[in-house]
């Protein structure tokens, strides 16, 4: 069962990876001109990779998390940075992006590829780095949804909420996204760097008090004075989407000779509370035979310990005591972009055999949780899931499979 797990999740995934998406669109743009590449995000090195094979680039800046970058692409310099919390690299390479894309004519053409990650390795901040990478701590430990975050990401930045194409004008940009927001509103995909912004800086306020976001009067007063650029050079296309890789998976389950039965496509909950749905589910189906449990979505974590773990270790871990005896059932969760929270994992699984493993190392399950150290009482009992860095990022799948 842990192999047809696997099969379902990590096929779905590969689903998603953009060179099709990438392809597809190029292929209905058919632009004959030499063209300024910029490439942001997770995925941003298998984006320019496939455009590269179809246009004639003339130089190019590809922006993505370390450890991403497998390779060299003609005339694309690229650059690692930090993820989820930016870094000083993060500003370096942005600031080479806008100066490739700050003096261009009319007739020029860039082609913007963009995916999941970028809000944090495309940026150029009107506060210091210490203070916006502070407020990114906050945002994490707070459990904030990624709109919320973005809508106040956008007001603190000189690329983001469509500055980034207001920069490049009067070019004209083709924006290809591939999308790891839930809503697809452009406008949050990483920030927005082409996309007009529809928020504005009473929305921001409002999260950082609801919150209770530690936020200076300096940054109070830039969040208020932000001027809403006009990216209307900018043409946006989405490629790519959670909702893809829901579709993918249930195809994949019924491969195998399972029932797919979904039960969100775009959950937003708490990692805790979305696998006791998955659970309270499995409850519901448990007389049934060969089914598949799927969710996609991307879940949030109120950090209160000090341990190491992502949201989709912290979903699975969190219902070891529930599966606890059960045969011939598995529970997985995965992040479709192969890295989950600030650990080398894509996320973790677990069977009715988990707790009794995990009690026979003489390791605290309770004490575990509270820590949020799903990473090492997953590690302990052998049930991480190690991918690597896929070349996609569309959130993640979560499945429980009963036989």
């Amino acid at each position: 069962m842990l192999n047809d797990a696997k099969t379902i999740c990590l096929n779905a995934i590969r689903s998603c990876l953009p060179a099709e998406g990438v392809n597809r669109v190029l292929n209905m743009l058919d632009i004959d001109q030499e063209v300024y590449l910029v490439a942001a995000g997770k995925a941003a090195y298998a984006m320019a990779e496939e455009a590269s094979k179809h246009l004639k680039i003339k130089k190019g800046i590809l922006i993505s998390k370390y450890g991403h970058i497998k390779g060299s692409i003609p005339k694309v310099k690229c650059y690692e940075a930090g993820h989820p919390i930016m870094d000083e690299n993060s500003i370096k390479a942005t600031e080479k992006a806008i100066e490739l894309c700050s003096k261009l004519k009319e007739s020029d053409i860039v082609l913007f590829l963009l995916s999941g990650g970028a809000s944090a390795l495309f940026e150029k901040p009107l506060i210091s780095l210490e203070e916006l990478q502070d407020l990114n701590r906050q945002f994490l430990s707070k459990g904030l949804h990624i709109e919320e975050i973005n809508t106040i990401r956008k007001k603190l930045s000189a690329v983001k909420g469509g500055k980034f194409g207001q920069l490049c004008k009067p070019a004209k940009i083709y924006s290809l996204i591939l999308s790891d927001v839930l809503s697809d509103r452009l406008d949050m995909i990483g920030s927005g760097p082409t996309a007009f912004d529809k928020s504005d800086p009473k929305q921001a306020l409002e999260i950082i008090e609801r919150y209770d976001i530690e936020v200076s009067d300096k940054i109070r007063k830039i969040i208020m004075d932000n001027r809403k650029a006009d990216p209307d050079n900018c043409q946006n296309m989405i490629i790519g989407s959670v909702k893809t890789l829901c579709k993918s998976a249930c195809k994949e389950a019924e491969k195998l000779g399972y029932k797919p039965i979904v039960i969100s496509d775009h959950i937003a909950i708490e990692a805790r509370d979305a696998g006791d749905l998955l659970y309270q589910e499995l409850l519901k189906h448990f007389d049934e035979h060969n089914i598949a449990l799927i969710m996609t979505g991307e879940t949030i974590v109120h950090v209160k310990g000090s341990g190491l773990g992502g949201r989709n270790q912290e979903m699975v871990f969190s219902q070891i005591r529930n599966l606890k005896g059960m045969k011939d059932v598995v529970m997985m969760s995965l992040g479709s972009d192969g890295s989950d929270g600030p650990t080398d994992a894509a996320g973790g699984y677990i069977d009715g055999s988990s707790y009794d493993a995990l009690i026979s190392k003489g390791l605290d399950y309770e004490k575990i949780l509270e820590e949020n150290d799903s990473y090492h009482g997953l590690q302990a009992i052998d049930s991480l899931i190690i991918t690597g860095p896929t070349g996609t990022n569309v959130n993640d799948i979560s499945i429980i499979l009963k036989k």
